[in-house]
């Protein structure tokens, strides 16, 4: 159903909503909560640190008046009243605040507390008429709003959202009476208006295993069987690897080799190899991939690696150069000029080329190969199916070698990748320097900064980890844009540089060149340095909001410092005193192996960063903010086993899978 039918409805809102990925109605059923508050834990201000998150009550005395800052861009700020005392809240950005706050009125404001200068301020608070919000005594959602959505019109949209486009269920309705699930409808009520925490909990439970049922069983659709018949083979013998090898400088490690005999297996075998390669940070695997490669080159064909940047890419570029000299090989990427791709293409098409790394710029229809028969994706897990499927259609049934240093639990590897052979490098990275490991109180913020100060002058580098680009609206996360602004201030004497994901190609690529150089001494950035950057001279990690990231995710963060013999260090800051996020950040702290990290981390918070939401859009709802166990994956697995063994209902599971295919088939996975 369009959004465009919803009463009330206006360009600007459905232009809003399309921000946040919400395109349709049943997309706005499906905006889950980002968190939830209880409303009888405010926090008077006078009593809150910097970078804390606050609920509290207070009453606006002052008209709200804008600023400029720059060119066009505009603040507005409003003084509030508590407790007898005058505090300020500031709003990036948002031209709204000043029609909808009311003066002499009370509000309940929620979002993070700055401390600059002796003044206590919020920035860019969610706000709610205190006499028009909820019972004081309950539990209120908390969404991810934009622009002119506040949060009370954004709920008032999802009310109406939920009369009309009420998400059907997948699972057969003999699965649902036997297990006695509940039923879908009263899931999503009880998750947008919860009765009791208890309440939410089980329906969280409830949307999480319809999600995963619908996952699971569209990928076994999508998927079919992956089982061909090689075309072609390879005339490598299995004795030139060693020597191969001898070229890397360094022993592989029993992973490693088993790793390899596994891929030469499959490579000679009758089927095609469809391999996933995991390991953890620093394991060795691109040292495996070109043996892979090797195989493939020596034997007269093409081989091609996919990264996700252009940064990796043009490292593993690079690095191909460097051990495989004696084939020809070609970059790809979207800064390539367009005469150098007609030429680079050109290549590729007469086999000249016998390599091709790039990134998705290789997907694109005119990029054709002589000979493909080995491909190679690297990162896999930030790309989706059918953008591995787009690179293997360019050769004739090829090999594919998918690599992932996000370690993923056996058990799910097999329910996501159950298309895939799997090899794991189980192994220890090999010695590099101790990362010292610790979460900064906010009482130690500025001594941390002082000893970056040090280690930065001492001619050693840092980066500087946010979740976002810029402020969110609920202002409860440090952004990169605002971090690089108070650094600026605080570390002044220092060469700051900024990274993030707006920035073109081009000049990403020449920022990062510029701090591996030593030009700059931090970087501060969003996490698209979490792969790829490889700075040997950067011995600190710090990352804001850390309670946002999946322990996985910030166990590859760690593994962008600790890259030489230098002493490296990782500091995690918290926006919450939440228990759980803590117990999860201390089992960071107290370890250092990936795959241990993982099973720690979907055992105690399920599943919900497993799923690269922000790159496959709502298909999945953020279920981050769900609270499910781990077992519901699980569970999820068993119903869809059970659905396909019935034979029951398929062609209505069929339908309901196919018709989010256009979504599910981009889905990343984390």
């Amino acid at each position: 159903m369009e959004l465009q039918k919803l009463r009330g409805m206006t360009d600007k809102k459905i232009s809003d909503l399309n921000k946040l990925g919400i395109f349709s109605v049943e997309d706005l059923a499906r905006h889950f909560p980002r968190s939830y508050l209880d409303l009888t834990k405010q926090t008077p201000l006078k009593d809150c640190y910097h970078n804390d998150i606050v609920l509290t009550a207070a009453k606006v005395v002052g008209v709200p008046q804008s600023f400029y800052y720059g060119k066009r861009n505009k603040y507005a700020k409003v003084y509030i009243e508590q407790e007898g005392q005058v505090f300020t809240i500031v709003w990036f950005n948002n031209p709204y605040v000043e029609k909808q706050l009311k003066t002499d009125t009370e509000y309940l404001f929620y979002g993070r507390v700055q401390n600059k200068y002796g003044q206590c301020s919020l920035i860019n608070p969610s706000y709610e008429q205190l006499e028009k919000n909820y019972r004081l005594k309950g539990i209120v959602p908390v969404y991810t709003v934009k622009g002119s959505i506040a949060q009370r019109s954004m709920k008032a949209m999802i009310a109406a959202a939920l009369k009309y486009a009420m998400p059907r269920s997948a699972i057969p309705e003999p699965l649902v009476r036997k297990y006695a699930l509940m039923p879908l409808e009263r899931a999503y009520y009880q998750v947008h208006y919860p009765s009791s925490v208890k309440e939410m909990q089980l329906a969280s439970e409830r949307i999480a295993l319809e999600e995963y049922f619908t996952l699971v069983s569209a990928f076994k659709f999508i998927k079919g069987s992956r089982e061909q018949v090689r075309l072609r083979r390879y005339d490598c013998p299995a004795k030139e690897l060693p020597a191969f090898s001898q070229r890397f400088g360094f022993e592989f490690t029993q992973g490693q080799k088993k790793a390899v005999n596994e891929i030469f297996a499959d490579m000679n075998s009758p089927s095609t190899m469809n391999r996933l390669l995991q390991g953890d940070v620093g394991s060795g695997k691109t040292a495996v991939a070109l043996c892979a490669m090797y195989i493939a080159l020596k034997s007269g064909y093409q081989a091609a690696m996919l990264a996700p940047t252009e940064v990796l890419a043009k490292q593993n570029y690079n690095i191909i150069k460097k051990y495989l000299p004696e084939f020809d090989a070609v970059f790809l990427s979207g800064s390539v000029t367009a005469k150098e791709k007609r030429e680079i293409k050109g290549r590729i098409r007469s086999g000249e080329a016998k390599v091709v790394v790039g990134t998705h710029a290789v997907l694109v229809d005119d990029v054709e190969f002589c000979n493909l028969n080995l491909c190679v994706c690297d990162e896999q897990h930030r790309f989706g199916v059918s953008q591995r499927n787009s690179l293997v259609e360019k050769g004739s049934v090829p090999d594919v070698l998918v690599m992932s240093a996000t370690p993923i639990p056996r058990t799910l590897s097999l329910i996501f990748y159950g298309d895939l052979d799997i090899s794991t490098i189980s192994d220890k990275p090999k010695a590099r320097a101790e990362i010292v490991t610790g979460i900064v109180p906010e009482r130690k913020y500025e001594d941390m900064l002082g000893f970056i100060k040090k280690e930065c002058s001492a001619g050693r580098q840092a980066y500087f980890i946010c979740p976002l680009i810029e402020g969110d609206d609920e202002g409860s996360v440090m952004s990169a844009t605002e971090l690089y602004e108070e650094l600026s201030e605080k570390l002044s004497g220092l060469k700051i540089s900024l990274l993030h994901g707006k920035i073109k190609d081009k000049d990403k690529e020449a920022i990062m060149n510029s701090f591996k150089n030593g030009e700059a001494d931090i970087l501060v950035s969003t996490t698209v340095i979490e792969v790829g950057i490889d700075v040997p001279n950067a011995t600190v990690m710090v990352i804001y909001n850390a309670e946002r990231f999946g322990l996985s995710q910030l166990h590859q963060l760690r593994g962008r410092v600790g890259r030489s013999d230098l002493k490296s260090y990782c500091f995690l800051l918290v926006g919450t005193d939440n228990d759980k996020s803590m117990e999860r950040l201390k089992i960071l702290k107290d370890n250092s192996d990936g795959f241990k990290i993982s099973e720690y981390d979907y055992n105690l918070r399920g599943s919900g960063d497993f799923m690269g939401v922000r790159q496959s859009g709502k298909f999945f709802g953020d279920l981050g903010a769900l609270q499910y166990p781990m077992s519901v994956v699980f569970f999820a697995k068993q119903l869809s086993d059970e659905t396909f063994l019935r034979g029951e209902n398929l062609s209505l599971l069929r339908d309901i899978a196919m018709e989010k295919y256009e979504k599910l088939k981009d889905v990343t996975l984390n």
